[in-house]
């Protein structure tokens, strides 16, 4: 199996007679690269051939993908309605390999849909399928499970617990020929960075190799004394580091344990935050907004071009100077797909068609954001189902913050039935491990903090549904890009303390979603 190559704008082409399959995938939160469909492929690599420092619009594609574009020169997946980024990269294999076939290996999760695996643990599974193998053993992969193919099932050599799997057939991923360079890391050029700043991810990340060398020892060790090193030599496979969520569930025997949670506390020593009446809030169906003509949303936040400049609506990627790409699939009437708008505070363009279009994909609840700036105009709402939100402090200190005490918020959502405005309308939703707890330090940051939270749960930011990048469930409630800190007394997972920074990213992150301090009262 080839590995992945960079080139100038970070993106690799194989050596000169030689044929690659190519297949592009993004980055998620835990830093595991999952791979974009065959479909999806396709369409990148006809973009690639005609502008390499180009945009992808994938809804071209994929209605499903409908929010987000790719810049190729960036090498960065954009989600136009949040502002969310994430890096994608372009990685090759073998023309005979499960890709270059159309094979796609699935594992079944907890609600009985099927999420495909990793695209280089599909490669291994579908290599020993091929050679006849009765089953294939991970742990060379660093994890504690064993395929059956016989039976079609993946075991939990530690728990016995076993999920079905699956081969199908689809789409073949793209065939090029070219040449590889030698490595691919994220994007690199005057555009390359880290795919994101804030401290947990950053430690994340960091500690990847660190924390896999600890085990490989130990997988020495374990050898020389004759231990079984296929059942104990494992990565960290609990769903908070970079592992795929198909093997999520086994925890390192020779990992540190998180401490989670302060030691138990009287009822009677919980006490109000300082500054914010109350300690509950709850949210109801009631608080969402609904109503908005999309034609009336656009036009108060946009002022009306009359000679369009020569540039490119970064919505469907036509000149500006020409229609909206959008004309004769979606129409509204007193709105010409050849009318340009201006927003204000920015100053950005669109077509006023593709702004329509990008509303109607987002929540409709009168709010807008520049897709280039992500400036917001109004204020935006997300889709968190109902739940209540309880925060008090607690007489604990936290990790680097000796000199105060302890803001703890917990979150409580039921699970439910989704509504019109959530991915499947009518089908129910799952709510894994609530109530989640939270901490802050008491000081006065970690207060401004909390009220921004407050505001930004009222307003429905803090939750969404969606798939779980630690489980793969589909249909679940899941965080919405604003980081939390659930663990109290220990950092191993990046979620926890001491991290002098996570306040300051978190106000960041509370800013991008339209909930910043100057939305504080005096």
């Amino acid at each position: 199996m080839a590995r992945p190559g960079s080139g100038l704008n970070g993106l690799g082409y194989p050596p000169q007679n030689l044929a690659r399959v190519v297949v592009w995938e993004w980055m998620n939160e835990h830093g595991r690269w999952r791979p974009y469909t065959a479909a999806v492929c396709h369409h990148i690599e006809n973009v690639l051939k005609g502008d390499a420092r180009g945009t992808v619009v994938l809804g071209q594609v994929d209605a499903q993908l409908a929010p987000y574009i790719i810049d190729l020169q960036s090498m960065h997946q954009f989600r136009q309605d949040t502002g969310t980024m994430r890096p994608v990269q372009r990685n090759f294999y073998e023309p005979s390999s499960a890709p270059g076939k159309g094979v796609v290996w699935e594992w079944e999760n907890d609600n009985g849909s099927w999420t495909p695996y990793d695209m280089e643990i599909s490669v291994t599974i579908q290599n020993a399928y091929e050679k006849q193998h009765p089953w294939l053993d991970l742990t060379s992969l660093g994890f504690c499970y064993l395929i059956d193919f016989n039976s079609m099932s993946q075991t939990n050599r530690q728990s016995q617990r076993k999920r079905r799997l699956r081969r199908r057939m689809d789409l073949a991923y793209p065939l090029i020929m070219g040449s590889i360079p030698k490595s691919q890391s994220w994007p690199v050029g005057a555009s390359s960075g880290q795919p994101c700043s804030c401290q947990q991810c950053i430690l994340v990340n960091s500690t990847r190799a660190a924390s896999n060398a600890i085990l490989a020892s130990q997988r020495r060790k374990l050898h020389g004394q004759g231990g079984n090193a296929g059942a104990t030599g494992l990565k960290n496979l609990t769903g908070s580091g970079p592992v795929h969520p198909a093997l999520a569930g086994t925890v390192c025997p020779f990992s540190p344990k998180p401490i989670l949670h302060p030691p138990p506390i009287n009822k009677s020593d919980l006490k109000p935050v300082p500054g914010i009446n109350g300690m509950r809030r709850k949210t109801k169906k009631k608080h969402l907004r609904r109503g908005k003509n999309p034609e009336d949303v656009v036009r108060r936040y946009t002022d009306k071009i009359k000679a369009a400049p020569d540039e490119d609506c970064t919505i469907c990627m036509e000149r500006l100077s020409m229609a909206s790409g959008y004309e004769g699939v979606l129409q509204h009437r007193g709105i010409k797909p050849e009318l340009v708008g201006k927003l204000g505070k920015c100053g950005h363009m669109y077509h006023l068609l593709c702004l329509v279009a990008m509303y109607n994909n987002g929540n409709k609840d009168g709010s807008l954001q520049c897709p280039t700036c992500k400036t917001i105009y109004g204020e935006k709402t997300g889709t968190q189902p109902p739940g209540k939100m309880e925060y008090h402090v607690i007489p604990h200190c936290l990790p680097g913050y000796s000199d105060s005490k302890t803001i703890r918020i917990v979150y409580d959502i039921p699970a439910g039935i989704q509504t019109n405005e959530h991915p499947n309308p009518g089908k129910k939703f799952s709510a894994r491990g609530f109530p989640r707890h939270c901490y802050l330090p008491d000081n006065d940051k970690g207060r401004k903090v909390l009220k921004l939270l407050i505001m930004a749960w009222d307003r429905r930011l803090i939750f969404t549904i969606g798939t779980s990048s630690t489980t793969g469930e589909s249909d679940t409630v899941v965080w919405n890009e604003i980081h939390h800190k659930t663990e109290f007394g220990s950092n191993l997972t990046g979620h926890g303390y001491p991290d002098p920074n996570y306040l300051d990213n978190v106000l960041t992150e509370l800013a991008a979603q339209g909930v910043g301090e100057d939305n504080l009262k005096d």
